[in-house]
């Protein structure tokens, strides 16, 4: 038999072999991340008819070249383009993730460990990051519970939306400041009712509720009060605040003169009358039993409180009732008709006064020369001068150029230039509320105009301290080097676990494993089980893309025409040889 008519015959089959890979990379023209492959040739083998001979120097012959007639061709090797970067088909879902660079995703399906370039994931039913087409596990680090930094051991399933993870503990809030502007002309802050500014804030249990604070400036117009108005709920009602405040009592200065409208209220013994004898405020029906020189009280049902309303109104104040009955009057000691002193004076609040006129003891505010020899000139039941008042909360300095500061800026707490902060106290409430310290250093007193813009802000200059709600998942995001947070409604982050790659030393020996997938070989190298992060050689993870196959078309089409006609050629060698056959067959007959 000829030999040209074995080699046509191994051409075919070798151009048959190279049309299948050709097909099979059209075929994935629009797979995900597929990789192409090409098929090179190599001569199969060579007969060799006469070996080669040297030249002979003796006798002067030439050397002969071998006489070699080959048998054939064969497929050499089938190489994947492995390394070849796909184009980038964005996709709009966060969990589509292309690899720029030359690393692999790590997936398991439970048993085993492969690799692939296809990032088309998705979230399964146990809160896995998982591949869509087998539902194969994407693997990672996990975040080290103590340190919540990436723990870059042994890979292992990313399991990001497990029940720990959708959402985020509250937290009471435990700092807070305020800044802005105070203008002491500011007809608000002047009032008896003060300047409100609110601090929203929360407790151990995420609740939020909304702290009145009150500022008002005392009689040196450089130094204000900060006091605790009332607590809201986020429903809007008011909670009970007893013992909740800015410290124990302080006193600060406040220069008034209250006045009885005589023309519509007057005094009848310990009974309040309008002018025309109707009972306005009893002073016997507003105390209760338990009241003492030193801290009276009053009754809290609401005749009291109508009655006690009414009696502010009939002295013009305007402010809150508290306020009125926490002023305060200094008085000096008396001597009555030149024997020894009754009192020994000192500073006290107008409830108290009320309350001594009530058991007529003194300091009352009945006024008569046998009784108080050396009281201030306007001072009795109709009229009497304030010096300060009782309050819970801070006095506020701020400097008026005498403090050796800078002017108009913050200059302490309570006279103390140090101290620029003041804590509300909430943990007295009880439950799970916490003291909020606050700081005013960054608070000014400035002309604006007669406006004030001070306010509150939770958290500390830093925004530590501010306290939360507790917090349900609200998105998910993929970092460029792999690592996964998310993003909760109360403004916090949490990192989740991150992304390994594997990197190889020859990822062209790497096998095909169906369904985009790779297994290792000894000629590709060994995956390590731990995986590397993707940045560490310029590598890089893009969300909302994938990475399509680096199938050339116009390439595969070329190769395509250039295989037919191979095909075709090598069929025509076994044409014509068997045509020689059968002449050679004629020559028998």
């Amino acid at each position: 038999m000829m030999r040209s008519l074995f080699s046509g015959v191994s051409g075919l089959k070798t151009h048959q072999t190279r049309m299948d890979v050709i097909g099979n990379n059209i075929a994935n023209v629009n797979t995900t991340a597929y990789k192409s492959s090409s098929m090179v040739f190599s001569e199969l083998i060579s007969q060799t008819t006469r070996k080669a001979s040297g030249p002979n120097a003796a006798t002067g012959a030439g050397g002969v070249n071998a006489r070699q007639i080959g048998l054939g061709v064969m497929g050499a090797a089938i190489n994947m383009n492995i390394t070849g970067q796909g184009a980038a088909q964005s996709t709009g879902n966060p969990f589509d993730i292309m690899i720029s660079g030359s690393a692999f995703f790590i997936v398991s399906d439970g048993n085993n460990n492969f690799f692939t370039r296809d990032g088309s994931f998705y979230v399964d039913a146990g809160g896995n990051l998982a591949m869509t087409s087998n539902g194969y596990n994407v693997m990672g680090w996990q975040v080290d519970p103590e340190t919540m930094n990436i723990k870059q051991d042994t890979v292992s399933a990313l399991r990001i939306m497990s029940q720990v993870n959708m959402t985020y503990p509250p937290e009471a809030t435990s700092q807070a400041y305020v800044g802005g502007i105070i203008d002491k002309f500011d007809t608000d802050v002047t009032s008896s009712s003060g300047k409100a500014i609110n601090l929203n804030f929360y407790d151990a249990l995420g609740y939020d509720y909304t702290a009145k604070l009150v500022i008002k400036q005392s009689s040196a117009t450089n130094e204000y009060s900060i006091e605790l108005d009332k607590i809201l709920d986020a429903a809007g009602n008011e909670i009970d605040i007893t013992g909740a405040g800015f410290g124990s009592a302080t006193n600060q200065k406040v220069n008034n003169s209250i006045v009885l409208d005589n023309t519509a209220y007057k005094w009848n013994g310990n009974e309040l009358q309008t002018a025309s004898g109707t009972s306005v405020c009893n002073l016997a029906a507003i105390f209760d039993a338990a009241s003492t020189a030193d801290n009276p009280v009053f009754k809290t049902d609401e005749d009291t409180t109508a009655a006690l309303e009414e009696l502010a109104k009939a002295y013009g104040y305007e402010g809150k009732l508290d306020d009125f009955m926490n002023l305060t009057v200094e008085l000096q000691p008396n001597e009555e008709n030149g024997a020894t002193a009754t009192f020994t004076g000192g500073r006290f609040t107008v409830k108290q006064l009320f309350y001594n006129q009530l058991n007529n003891t003194k300091p009352n505010l009945l006024t008569s020369a046998n009784e108080i020899a050396n009281a201030p000139a306007n001072w009795g039941l109709d009229a009497f001068d304030t010096t300060g008042r009782n309050f819970d909360g801070a006095v506020l300095v701020y400097d008026d150029g005498n403090l050796g500061g800078e002017k108009g800026h913050f200059a302490g707490v309570n006279g103390q230039p140090t101290n620029q902060t003041v804590t509300l106290g909430l943990s007295a409430l009880g439950g799970n509320f916490s003291d909020i310290v606050i700081d005013f250093s960054t608070s000014s007193m400035f002309d604006n105009n007669g406006t004030c813009t001070v306010g509150a802000t939770p958290g500390d200059l830093k925004g530590l301290g501010m306290g939360r709600k507790l917090g349900d998942m609200s998105g998910i995001s993929i970092q460029q080097d792999g690592m996964i947070y998310a993003a909760y409604d109360n403004g916090m982050t949490r990192l989740l676990g991150q992304i390994a790659v594997a990197e190889f030393a020859n990822a062209s020996g790497l096998e095909r494993a169906g369904e985009n997938l790779y297994s290792a070989t000894l000629n590709s190298g060994q995956f390590d089980g731990i995986g590397k992060n993707i940045t560490a050689n310029g590598g890089k993870m893009t969300t909302g893309q994938l990475e399509m196959s680096n199938v050339d078309l116009s390439a595969e089409f070329t190769e395509m025409i250039t295989t037919q006609r191979g095909f075709q050629a090598n069929s025509r060698i076994i044409t014509v040889s068997d045509t020689l056959l059968e002449e050679l067959t004629n020559l028998k007959r």
